[in-house]
């Protein structure tokens, strides 16, 4: 299996998505983002060029390192164009096992016998998705964090049959795109989503309970733990519903420790469900920023 791998393919125009498209180009891969909702890829071109043009604004990217990458990028919303000649197809469609393995075995019938499969799922099985497919030994696990062009982490993850050399191709690509890697063995929640689920929910709890308010628990975690986010204000970012979809899937995994808090099902209930609805546990514009 060869490292020097040139072309990706990402599929899934959300925030994730768009995301890894875009460090994927500017790291020079010719890449392809793939998203059945033309609106979704609109959005997403938009929302890149605007990063892109901040990020030569602020002196972090060349100019010409923009417009490189610019030109790197196509969109699709026809699956077999955009995975065609894909040596790397990385999935960032919403968290349901019945959903990724089922466009993975469309993704098979349309791309290369040599590409390899990654999934960014935030906390599903590596080895169940690649069993579903016809590739588990070329199927790994490459887990990014929100916002994708700022956040320095990948997690690779290996399944089941993972070969060592997808391992290697998966820290190559990670470290060309500018990304620090950490290796997991699979296990429900990796080793971020576990954690900061936990954090999550006691902090829902909290507030629940009326320790203290939101904005205070989130300065405490801020100031004296020296978390760079408050538990609220990542949940806000990560989105409420996504959170309550991998606690859900770490209670029945791992037990009565993950089980939701009822204040943050409300939440959820109550469409509540971060920047993305414009309210989460906080008010924000259009823009995504803060109401104060």
């Amino acid at each position: 299996m060869s490292h020097d791998l040139s072309r990706i393919a990402v599929l899934g125009a959300g925030t994730m998505g768009r995301g890894i498209a875009q460090v994927a180009a500017v790291a020079g891969y010719t890449t392809s983002l793939f998203d059945v909702n033309s609106s979704a890829l609109e959005s997403a071109d938009k929302r890149i060029r605007k990063n892109l043009d901040k990020g030569v604004e602020l002196g972090k990217l060349a100019a010409e390192v923009a417009a490189a990458a610019t030109g790197r990028l196509s969109f699709s919303s026809d699956l077999s164009h955009a995975v065609g000649a894909a040596d790397l197809v990385i999935e960032a469609v919403p968290e349901s096992m019945n959903l990724k393995i089922e466009i993975f075995q469309k993704v098979a019938r349309h791309c290369p016998a040599g590409a390899i499969f990654a999934s960014n799922t935030s906390a599903l099985s590596i080895t169940e998705m690649a069993a579903g497919t016809d590739r588990p030994r070329s199927f790994i696990g490459m887990h990014f964090f929100n916002p994708v062009h700022l956040m320095r982490l990948v997690e690779v993850i290996r399944g089941l049959e993972t070969s060592e050399s997808a391992v290697e191709m998966a820290k190559a690509v990670s470290h060309r795109m500018g990304k620090e890697t950490v290796l997991v063995n699979e296990s429900p929640g990796f080793v971020t989503s576990r954690i900061n689920a936990l954090i999550g929910n006691e902090a829902f709890r909290m507030l629940q309970e009326g320790v203290a308010s939101a904005e205070d628990i989130d300065k405490a975690l801020k100031l004296g733990l020296n978390h760079p986010m408050g538990p609220f204000e990542m949940v806000d970012l990560v989105g409420l519903d996504v959170r309550l979809s991998i606690l859900e899937f770490l209670h029945r995994t791992l037990g009565e420790a993950y089980r939701p808090n009822n204040l943050l099902v409300q939440y959820v209930r109550a469409g509540r469900i971060g920047r993305k609805a414009g309210r989460g546990i906080y008010d924000y514009d259009d823009d995504g920023n803060r109401k104060r």
